[in-house]
């Protein structure tokens, strides 16, 4: 009698059990299937389309973003950004995957899942839920036959048909190709202008399957709409507040993106609007919270221009002349004498 006590106590453990991790799947695992097996796209991918964004990641990028829509929802075909380092490619993708967050998407891609997956990530071997180790791509593949409505988005797409770069000769854009013509699976590929020169190009039959969108540099005046917008994102991730006025802080943000205009920045870092300048605002923050203050004040932003190496030496000098005649009047204001 104890016996069989023990084996229903034993069965309802398990039914529990089952209708717990069923309901994990169903909340946040979407491509995890209920026999545990390893799902590639949730343990080496991340969903754009459910992460939460403080603030609109790709602000002043509406026509490119509409471009790119465009692309997904036309037959056969994907999309593929083309622009030089720096210029914001990832943010424009994960513009799209906020904008189907908060419903903002054409019906068309209601209900889509945006994956980004790193190429290197795919590289090696997993232990599978049998215990064998298979290829991490293969089972990647295994895993598309199985889902639909998703998009890969790739960065460094050109590794897929860099053959030698990728994995010793593998052809992961061949592999690729019959999923991309089932329909169900759409792909944004991310890369630079010279890597799609040198690499893409080459590869007709992968090309054919996408269409191009040429991502230009923003220019100054979105890049302080980027800044105005992006600063709260600092804010929050780090506990601080910028301490001043909105007319303040665009003041300020007008210097910095002037501080960091193409013929000032050291050509060699490859950085362009708005990174090069949304490093220079994060390094000002990171000075703040390194002097354990919870505002990030002048003193901050001078702190980090003087130690900036994202523009040549020469034209620091000048624009720290120029920060200090700028905002000579704020700076007596809060009794902050700069060094000389």
């Amino acid at each position: 009698m104890e016996e069989i006590e023990k084996l229903d106590l034993i069965e309802n453990n398990e039914n529990t059990e089952v209708l717990d991790i069923s309901e994990t799947n169903i909340q946040e695992n979407p491509y995890q299937e209920k026999s545990h097996k390893l799902s590639i796209l949730e343990t080496y991918g991340e969903n754009l389309s459910s992460k939460e964004f403080i603030t609109d990641p790709a602000i002043g990028r509406e026509q490119e973003i509409n471009e790119m829509i465009l692309a997904l929802i036309t037959p056969d075909k994907s999309a593929l950004l083309v622009g030089k380092p720096g210029i914001g490619k990832t943010a424009i993708v994960e513009g799209l995957g906020y904008r189907i967050n908060i419903g903002q998407a054409p019906d068309a891609l209601k209900g889509w899942n945006i994956i980004k997956i790193n190429i290197p990530s795919l590289l090696g071997s997993s232990k599978t839920e049998e215990g064998n180790m298979e290829s991490r791509l293969e089972l990647l593949l295994q895993e598309l036959k199985t889902v639909d409505h998703t998009i890969l988005f790739i960065d460094e797409v050109h590794l897929l048909v860099n053959k030698a770069a990728s994995n010793n000769g593998i052809d992961f854009a061949n592999m690729l190709k019959p999923f991309l013509d089932r329909g169900t699976i759409k792909m944004i590929g991310a890369t630079t202008t010279e890597e799609y020169e040198s690499y893409i190009l080459r590869d007709r039959a992968f090309l054919r399957r996408f269409i191009k969108i040429d991502i230009a540099e923003a220019d100054e005046d979105t890049v302080v709409k980027i800044l105005m917008g992006t600063y709260p994102k600092f804010e929050k991730k780090m506990g601080l507040k910028l301490a001043y006025t909105d007319f303040q802080k665009e003041q300020i943000f007008k210097f910095l993106v002037s501080a960091t205009s193409e013929y000032k920045r050291v050509y060699e870092m490859q950085s362009r609007y708005p990174d090069i300048t949304l490093t220079l605002l994060a390094n000002s923050f990171s000075y703040a919270l390194f002097e354990n203050s919870k505002e990030v004040k002048l003193q901050h932003i001078y702190k980090a221009l003087c130690n900036f190496k994202g523009i040549y030496p020469d034209a620091k000098v000048k624009e720290i002349a120029k920060f200090k005649e700028t905002f000579a009047d704020w700076l007596a204001e809060e009794n902050v004498i700069l060094d000389a």
